[in-house]
């Protein structure tokens, strides 16, 4: 239920992503910190894994200093199927914590989130040396180290490294104090609001009477500007429809009928922390996640949606998330690349090639924002693997 009584607009606000290798302990690490299980789909309850993006939030309280933030944390999935969706995260965070098991150490997709963080730009990383109840001193001496020279090098590479307990509930308080400490980006409040979608959905139960029902919610976060109650927004690409045998898309307009920010009704959003907005539209058309991926703003804000785009791009030496070395090929003209671009993701065979510069035919238009960056990933054995990074020009 929304929390009315509770102030939380002049809190600082930060979007903080939880990534790893499967099984290594991120979902109960979230929920030692927020009293939240963020795998709430029942196919993932199922299987034990995340297989979408989890969300929860809290206000966490400096014991030392009385320090009080907001944060929204982001479940990434840690299975290497999902790496897609991992990005997708990657694309609405601030921040992350890297979470690395003690018992297993360092694992293919541990390497893979770390170069996804990179590839989104994320600087601020803790990293959560987990299940140190699992192992004797020595190995987690060893772990430790074995950790140290893994992030050499990297983005990571001065981040602090916190033994942890997800399940005994050992060193938490050492790992909120980290947390409280992070920088807080500058906000871009005067431009036109840019609001990524990450999922939509249906809050409406079976039964709910026709006086009661919501409308389609949007949950993602607002990279810039504002958004407020009553506001008209428009939604693109939009809806998917197939027209005289042909997949075309309708962009969808709206207003805002509410929105929330976690748990907590606001009248009016900026950027920082995730956020679900309410709309006017009918629940069938954002149920299932079937506006994720899009782009929101006032009306005439956005540009075009487009099947062509062009990326300067820049290539890993090594194929990551593999147990074998292997290493990076050039792309090659008509190959078929994945790239993730916000939150979307599309199927994009190259066009034209010139030195570190690709145009793409996209099977999936998206909304083009110059100077965005995308991971580029190419299917290998039957899997995609990030083999790059890039910036829409």
């Amino acid at each position: 239920m929304a929390k009315e009584n509770v102030d939380i607009t002049n809190l600082e606000m930060l979007n903080v992503g939880v990534v790893g290798h499967i099984d290594h302990g991120k979902t109960t690490l979230l929920y030692r910190l927020t009293g939240k299980f963020a795998d709430t789909h029942s196919e993932e309850l199922k299987r034990g894994i995340t297989i979408k993006l989890g969300y929860a939030d809290t206000i966490l309280e400096s014991s030392k200093t009385g320090k009080k933030r907001y944060i929204s944390f982001v479940d990434a999935p840690g299975h290497e199927m999902l790496m897609a969706t991992m990005l997708s995260g990657a694309a609405i965070i601030d921040a992350a914590i890297l979470v690395i098991a003690a018992n297993e150490g360092i694992r293919p997709q541990t390497r893979e989130h770390l170069i996804a963080l990179q590839t989104k730009n994320i600087k601020q990383i803790i990293i959560v040396q987990n299940k140190i109840d699992l192992v004797d001193k020595e190995k987690a001496k060893k772990n430790y180290e074995d950790i140290k020279k893994f992030i050499k090098g990297t983005v990571a590479e001065n981040s602090p490294i916190i033994p942890v307990s997800a399940q005994q509930e050992i060193n938490i308080d050492k790992l909120k104090e980290s947390l409280l400490e992070l920088k807080i980006p500058e906000r871009n409040l005067k431009e036109k609001p840019i609001f990524l979608v990450a999922r939509s959905f249906d809050i409406n139960r079976p039964g709910t009477k026709v006086k009661d029902l919501h409308g389609g919610v949007l949950g993602g976060i607002l990279k810039q500007g504002n958004l407020k109650i009553g506001d008209e927004i428009e939604i693109k690409p939009g809806l998917s429809k197939i027209k005289a045998n042909k997949q075309v898309y309708e962009t969808i307009k709206t207003k805002i009928s509410s929105i929330q920010k976690g748990n907590y009704k606001i009248k009016e959003a900026t950027p920082g922390g995730s956020l679900a907005l309410e709309t006017e539209l009918d629940n069938i058309l954002t149920k299932a996640d079937s506006l994720a991926g899009c782009v929101v703003s006032k009306p005439g804000s956005l540009p075009e949606i487009t099947d062509k785009i062009k990326i300067k791009f820049e290539l890993f030496k090594e194929v990551l998330g593999t147990d074998k070395q292997m290493a990076v090929e050039p792309l090659k003209p008509t190959e078929l690349i994945l790239l993730n671009i916000n939150t979307s993701i599309t199927v994009g065979q190259i066009s034209k090639l010139k030195g570190a510069e690709a145009e793409f035919s996209l099977r999936i238009p998206i909304v083009p924002l110059v100077g965005g960056n995308t991971g580029i990933a190419r299917n290998i054995n039957g899997h995609w693997r990030l083999i790059g990074f890039g910036e829409i020009i």
